[in-house]
Order: C-alpha cells, then sequence, then structure tokens
C-alpha cells in the first residue's frame, strides 16, 4: 500500500475544498453511476497512462463530516499519487447526512465496490485487489468496508450487482472516526474539547445528523455504526494513521480501534502511525 502520503487535514463544510486538477490525467471515466436510486452514487475512475492492467484499485472515499464534499474535490490528490505505482483510482460519491441517514452510507460504499467487480473487465481493474482509503467520513466508510462484509444490515443489494461481494483487502484510514459516543470524552481528556454548539454529543453535530436523532439517545443505533462491533478473523490489513493535536476526531479513536483489531488479527495485520501534533 501506499505509507508515506501526509494525511490532509480535516475540512470544514462551509469551506468546501477545491477541484482536484486531473486535467494531466489521460485515462479517466468520470460520473459514471453505480447506482440509481440517487443522483449522488457516482463514481470517477483513473486509469494510468500506460498498461492493460488489470491494475489494482485504489476506492478513493472523500471525507466531509458526512453531509459535504465531493469525489473530485482535492481530498483524492494523495490516492491519485498511485497512479504512478500502477494502482487505478476509484473516487466514489455516496448520499450525505442531509439525502439519507445511516446505513445509507454504508450501503453505497459497498454497492460501489460491487460495482467495481462487475465491470473490472470493461475498465482493466484487478477484482480480487481493492483497497478502500480515506480520511474522516472516508476514513469511516473505508473500515467499515474492512470489517463489515457479509452484514446483511449493511447491506441494500437492490443497489444493483448482487452477485458480487463487497469485501475489500486492504484498509487505508486517516482519522477516521469510530466510537462516536466517546468522541467527547476523548477530545475532554487530551484539553480539545469544542465550545457548546460545536461539540459531538448534540443534536446539530455530524453525527447526530448522521442518524436524524441525538446520538446520546440512541446508544444501540450507535453502537451498530460503530466499526468495532464488527471486527471479526479473517479482516483485511489496516494502516491507520492520526494527527495527536486532532481537534475534531480525538487520536483515542484511532489507538482504541487498533488495539481491537490487533487483538483480533494480530499484530502484523494491524499498523497505526500518530503523527506527533498533527492536526
Amino acid at each position: 500500500m501506499l505509507n508515506n502520503q501526509t494525511p490532509t487535514p480535516h475540512y470544514a463544510i462551509r469551506e468546501a475544498p477545491p477541484p482536484a486538477d486531473t486535467s494531466h490525467i489521460r485515462r479517466k471515466f468520470l460520473n459514471l453511476s453505480y447506482a440509481h436510486l440517487s443522483s449522488a452514487q457516482k463514481l470517477d475512475i483513473y486509469l494510468p497512462d500506460e498498461g492493460d492492467g488489470p491494475f489494482p484499485v485504489i476506492v478513493a472515499i472523500h471525507g466531509g463530516a458526512f453531509m459535504g464534499c465531493d469525489k473530485a474535490d482535492m481530498q483524492v490528490l494523495p490516492m491519485l499519487e498511485g497512479l504512478k505505482r500502477g494502482y487505478a483510482v476509484v473516487s466514489i460519491n455516496y448520499r450525505m447526512s442531509g439525502e439519507a441517514k445511516f446505513p445509507a452510507l454504508v450501503q453505497d460504499a459497498k454497492a460501489a465496490v460491487r460495482w467495481v467487480r462487475a465491470n473490472a473487465k470493461q475498465y482493466k481493474l484487478n477484482p480480487q485487489k481493492i483497497a478502500a482509503w480515506g480520511g474522516s467520513a472516508g476514513g469511516y466508510l473505508s473500515t467499515m468496508l474492512g470489517v463489515s462484509a457479509g452484514v446483511r444490515e449493511l447491506e441494500d443489494l437492490s443497489l444493483g450487482n448482487p452477485g458480487q461481494p463487497c469485501y475489500v483487502q486492504a484498509v487505508v484510514a486517516w482519522y477516521a472516526p469510530t466510537d462516536f459516543l466517546k468522541m467527547d470524552e476523548y477530545l475532554t481528556e487530551s484539553g480539545l474539547l469544542p465550545p457548546p454548539g460545536f461539540r459531538h454529543n448534540e443534536a446539530n453535530s455530524p453525527e447526530s445528523l448522521l442518524f436524524g436523532q441525538l446520538i446520546t439517545e440512541i446508544p444501540e443505533k450507535v453502537k451498530a455504526a460503530n466499526p468495532e462491533t464488527y471486527i471479526r478473523p479473517g479482516a483485511p490489513p489496516f494502516l491507520l494513521q492520526h494527527g495527536t493535536k486532532d481537534p475534531v476526531v480525538p487520536v483515542q479513536q484511532s489507538i482504541e480501534f487498533a488495539e481491537k483489531l490487533k487483538q483480533m488479527l494480530g499484530e502484523s495485520k494491524v499498523t497505526l502511525e500518530l503523527l506527533d501534533r498533527a492536526e
């Protein structure tokens, strides 16, 4: 995997990141529909300039607090470096919290992976070598792809290609939220708790908006959204990277998730890199 990239910072929804300049990429297929329930269910495919493949695939998943940003914005740039190393990059959009509630975004990510496998031959992709890579909300979805294959409650096969599996062979997650109910607790421990109106355990938080309900009132639903709930033997290797001074997603989220992964998968399949004092 590509493990020498520097994680990009969190993006404020009010200041959406600009589009990525992909004009230099010769082989690309943009705004392909992987499902037809929503206009959000589209993806972009980027191929290396040379070669007939089949290329191993990076599924790039953008962040944006579950409510914004786009597959074609600058968050995809680190993933596009993979083109130089012989990877194809498939950057996906998914339904935001303003359109659909959990687990819709997870169902979309799984549908996108199934679509990639179903259309692998046409686009020179290797259906047996797929890695999920994202930051923040995209990191969350990457971890869910890594741990929850076969969980019926998180699948919607009506979105298409029901005969294809949705598992991935590797996960790269940058500053991914996992246990939503502990986020404010951890930020308090680190002296990073934001002022009222910007906390995770509030009605207007990205996490509460994802469910359409205050997360402290629905602990069972929050547990069902926690990647830790689904860790099982046979999950793929994970690379987790997190800044130790992250004021949005506390670093303890990745530390605790890594420990639980190691307990189930073994030390060799889990790499945790903490970026000292990085936000």
